[in-house]
């Protein structure tokens, strides 16, 4: 039971941290229709920023400081990678994506250049560094600070996306851009705000990354947006609220397969993403089964035809 217990809250805690990266990653791709290849390079530059922070500062303090210059870290590099190359790739999908895989690759060799390939300690205070008792097993403590932060964060997006104006410019923006425009209002504007709110929220994650494997690296950004991609497929673009489904999914996936399965928890996490992207009917054809159904129906059709 104790053994259930740490492997579920664990890995509530990894797919708290996967759909922290994957929010902001479908909040660009969903809402801007781009497909941002960077978006685990803001996550690296945001959690070596603030690894340097709370080096100097230490402590409570000093990781609170961390989270701030992670968080603008992330954001700042998302405005800067708007205004000066998305904002003119707009509608054209191959380019996006050649320049953002650029990205994906040369920001983690400057990081590397300037910080080394070696892993790095995460300075964690003592505070969440510890364990706690819950039903007879010892969780880490910052399990619980992830998970918190993650329904604090689809909390806000959501209240973003449904109750202020700039989501509701955005969301008619991608419906309609000409038409928007049309009526005086800057959609650019608000796109650049929705890539910087992205950024914000992956940088965000470079620091709870940090807390949660208690190190990093320059590639780290890389490996988590991977699953942070399988979390959005799975969970679609419907909505926010879906893409945190996903998310736990995935983590508590990974966790009960790393254990049960003799380390196979990323292999799990395909398998996953298989099944889901194969179930998932296509437009205008129907659930598998349906489909299934129709094929039995016409060779009954048929037959019966046929023996007339």
């Amino acid at each position: 039971m104790d053994t259930l217990v740490l492997l579920t809250l664990t890995g509530l805690g990894l797919g708290a941290l996967y759909f922290l990266i994957a929010s902001g990653l479908a909040l660009i791709f969903g809402l801007m229709d781009v497909l941002n290849f960077a978006h685990g390079a803001f996550l690296t530059v945001a959690c070596y920023t603030a690894w340097r922070t709370a080096e100097t500062v230490g402590g409570i303090p000093g990781l609170l400081l961390a989270a701030v210059v992670g968080t603008a870290t992330g954001l700042a590099l998302a405005v800067v990678v708007e205004l000066v190359l998305i904002r003119r790739l707009y509608g054209r999908i191959k380019e996006q994506i050649l320049v953002t895989v650029g990205l994906s690759l040369a920001v983690p060799a400057l990081v590397q250049t300037v910080w080394g390939a070696d892993a790095r300690t995460f300075p964690v205070p003592d505070a969440l560094s510890g364990t706690v008792g819950v039903l007879g097993a010892r969780v880490p403590v910052n399990r619980f600070l992830l998970i918190a932060v993650a329904l604090l964060v689809l909390f806000g997006v959501r209240l973003f996306l449904s109750r202020t104006r700039y989501g509701l410019i955005v969301r008619a923006g991608v419906e309609d851009r000409a038409m928007v425009t049309a009526l005086g209002i800057d959609v650019t504007r608000a796109f650049t705000l929705v890539f910087a709110l992205g950024g914000a929220l992956a940088g965000l994650a470079g620091v709870l990354g940090g807390i949660y494997f208690g190190s990093l690296s320059p590639h780290q950004g890389t490996s988590l947006l991977v699953f942070a991609f399988v979390v959005v497929i799975i969970g679609g673009l419907v909505s926010i609220t879906s893409v945190a489904l996903s998310a736990l999914s995935v983590g508590l996936v990974q966790q009960y397969a790393n254990y049960y399965a003799g380390g196979y928890g990323d292999l799990a996490v395909v398998f996953l993403l298989a099944a889901v992207v194969l179930a998932r009917p296509a437009a205008g054809t129907g659930s598998p089964l349906g489909r299934l159904r129709r094929a039995f129906s016409t060779h009954r059709t048929h037959a019966a035809g046929g023996t007339a």
